[in-house]
C-alpha cells in the first residue's frame, strides 16, 4: 500500500521562515506545489489556516493551489477519532489540566492531525519532536505531536522524510 502523508502546517512554516526562503529556495516550493495535489499527499483544512493567517508570500503561495488536496475535519471518522484524542488527554496522568486545555481549543491543529491520520491510516510530517520522558510526577503542559500520536499508532516524520520520500531533491 502507497505510503500517505498528511502535513502539519509547521512544515510549510518552518521552511519558509528558516530554510528554504521564497527568494533563496524556489526550486523547494515549485517542487513541493504539484506534490499537494498528489492523491498520497493532503493537508488538514486547520493546518491550512494557519498557513493561511500569516498573510505574506507562504500565504499567497498556498492561496495560488486551488487544488490542493485539502481535507475537511468534519469527516465523521475524523471527529470520532478527535474525541478520542481529548478523551486520551484527559484521561491521562501524562497530561496536565493546561495540556487538556491547550489542545481541546477547536482551532488548535495538534489533536485534529493526529486524529485525521489515526482515521485514514496517514504518516504525519511535522517538524514537532517528542517531549521525552514524561511521567506522572511531573505531567507535560505542553503536549506534543509525536508522544500522543503514538498512543493512536500513527507514524510521525520531519519534511526531510518526506522530501526524500517525494523525490523533492536540489540538482
Amino acid at each position: 500500500m502507497e505510503e500517505k502523508f498528511l502535513l502539519d502546517a509547521n512544515t510549510f512554516i518552518t521552511p519558509f521562515q528558516n530554510y528554504y526562503p521564497f527568494d533563496l529556495a524556489p526550486g523547494f516550493w515549485t517542487q513541493l506545489e504539484p506534490k499537494l495535489k498528489l492523491d498520497s499527499v493532503y493537508v488538514l483544512d486547520v493546518a491550512k489556516n494557519e498557513v493561511m493567517k500569516g498573510e505574506d508570500k507562504l500565504s499567497e503561495w498556498f492561496r495560488a493551489i486551488p487544488d490542493a488536496n485539502i481535507i475537511d475535519r468534519r469527516n465523521a471518522s475524523i471527529v470520532e477519532k478527535y474525541g478520542e484524542v481529548l478523551r486520551f488527554l484527559q484521561d491521562s496522568p501524562l497530561y496536565s489540566d493546561k495540556a487538556l486545555r491547550i489542545l481541546s481549543d477547536v482551532n488548535v491543529a495538534d489533536p485534529w492531525l493526529i486524529a485525521t491520520a489515526s482515521a485514514l491510516g496517514y504518516t504525519l510530517v511535522t517538524f514537532e519532536t517528542s517531549a521525552g520522558i514524561i511521567s506522572v510526577n511531573n505531567p507535560s503542559r505542553k503536549p506534543k505531536i509525536p508522544d500522543i500520536a503514538r498512543k493512536f499508532d500513527v507514524k510521525c516524520e520531519n519534511l526531510f522524510y518526506f522530501m526524500r520520500k517525494m523525490n523533492i531533491v536540489w540538482l
